[in-house]
């Protein structure tokens, strides 16, 4: 494993089906790893297999070769060093913003007074004081996934994986919630990887952006984003020149 690195991918390839007439090579041949505090971005055309990458990277589905570590230990074996947000909040809806924030730690079996004062922490610091008791049928959807990245964060994990997390959103959500986890991450000193449809995402949020060709998904580039973190405005950002730059590049790189 690289020194330093908190996530490692070595030669990961899935085949669905293998050996019969339905074989299906999702992607091939993955590895990379990731920096200290880096945000790295998945990008690359329908069916390339990013969500099933993600899912690999998140040691929810067995990969077909190759191997997944994080702080250099495999990562089926990393308990709790991994945390994910996926797409759709998956709130329960018949427990409160608290309890929500807290379900990880409860599972856990943390004792209840300090998972709550974990999760009032986090509700306090990101906007969501006075929402304790709410439910998630009373919140915005912005809400509802402010709460499911608390969720994520409760547990302190060194990696953060992010499927597509603002993509069911509205344009105006969306971005003001892309300016808030890039800014929540960098506080935290957190690892993240982005899986992303949106190349403007990946270049406001993403420290570097790995390209994937058409399936089966293999690594056709990775662009270094050289923007500071707080060059990143989501919405001033989008009137920079280096900003257009990256999304022309990205945009021809792409195999659509």
């Amino acid at each position: 494993m690289t020194r330093n690195s908190p996530l490692e991918t070595k030669g990961l390839s899935v085949t669905f089906n293998p050996g019969s007439a339905n074989e299906v090579v999702a992607f091939s041949d993955i590895t990379f790893d990731l920096k200290p505090d880096e945000i790295l971005a998945i990008v690359g055309p329908s069916g390339c297999g990013k969500s099933t990458l993600f899912n690999v990277i998140a040691g929810l589905q067995p990969a077909t070769a190759g191997e997944v570590f994080v702080n250099g230990t495999r990562v089926l074996d990393a308990k709790g060093q991994v945390g994910y947000m996926l797409q759709k909040d998956m709130l329960l809806p018949w427990r409160t913003v608290r309890d929500n924030v807290a379900l990880g730690l409860e599972v856990k079996g943390v004792p209840r007074e300090e998972r709550h004062a974990t999760a009032d922490r986090l509700i306090a610091s990101y906007g969501l004081k006075g929402f304790e008791e709410s439910r998630p049928g009373t919140l915005s959807g912005g809400m509802r996934q402010r709460v499911a990245f608390m969720r994520t964060l409760a547990l302190d994990p060194d990696v953060i994986l992010l499927d597509e997390p603002f993509s069911a959103l509205d344009f105006q959500t969306r971005t003001l919630l892309q300016g808030e986890v890039l800014e929540i991450i960098g506080k935290q000193r957190k690892s993240a990887i982005l899986v992303t449809h949106d190349i403007g995402e990946a270049v406001t949020m993403a420290d570097r952006v790995m390209i994937l060709s058409r399936r089966p998904g293999r690594i056709k580039r990775i662009v270094e984003i050289d923007l500071r973190r707080d060059e990143r405005d989501p919405v001033s950002l989008r009137s920079n020149a280096k900003y257009q730059e990256y999304f022309q590049l990205l945009w021809s790189e792409l195999d659509i």
